[in-house]
């Protein structure tokens, strides 16, 4: 379990940093897709997704957290 807890509190810290160091993430999602006869059409809408600073640093602070409680319990 102690391995678990050691993994959890390593990839809130790494999604934090992440979130904080860009900001958000961008996907593509095809939004109409026509055919007519031999003519394909396919639409594509490219959309951000803005990640607020306040969760990148509660997921900083969870993560570290979660890494100090499990060396605490260990000592």
């Amino acid at each position: 379990m102690r391995g678990l807890r050691s993994i959890v509190g390593v990839v809130l810290l790494a999604l934090g940093a992440l979130a904080l160091a860009y900001g958000g993430f961008n996907y593509t999602s095809e939004t109409h897709d026509a055919k007519l006869g031999p003519l394909e059409i396919q639409l594509e809408e490219r959309n951000h997704v803005e990640i607020p600073v306040w969760a990148g640093l509660a997921a900083v602070a969870a993560g570290g957290a979660v890494l100090l409680i499990g060396e605490r319990r260990r000592g």
